[in-house]
């Protein structure tokens, strides 16, 4: 595994464990992560905010299909459930784009689906 792909790994991780500093060392100062439709942030401390949304309680389970590697990108496709404060859970498809600055993510775009219906 190349050591993009280790960083991606430990991001990932982080995002299940809602580990905040693990997320954040994967990342430039000036990371941009964008959420089109949604959000677009820039900087560390925006990227920190947004990490465990007010909405929702607890750590999303994230289930990776794919992760393919090209030059200085990590692309990582899956699905993922959360739980809203409600207990309604949310369940949802997702397409992370990593784009890296050396060994250091600086931009993510994650593209992120709603899904219906059981699991």
């Amino acid at each position: 595994m190349s050591s993009r792909r280790s960083t991606v790994e430990a991001y990932m991780d982080g995002f299940r464990r809602s580990d905040h500093e693990q997320i954040l060392t994967c990342l430039t100062d000036d990371v941009v992560w964008d959420l089109p439709g949604f959000r677009h942030l820039e900087g560390k401390e925006a990227f920190d905010g947004e990490i465990e949304n007010e909405a929702f309680t607890g750590s999303p389970l994230l289930t990776e299909d794919r992760v393919l590697e090209d030059g200085d990108v990590v692309i990582v496709t899956g699905t993922g459930e959360g739980r809203f404060k409600t207990g309604e859970a949310h369940r949802f498809a997702f397409c992370d784009l990593f784009t890296f600055r050396d060994e250091l993510i600086c931009r993510v775009e994650s593209y992120v689906v709603p899904l219906s219906g059981a699991a």
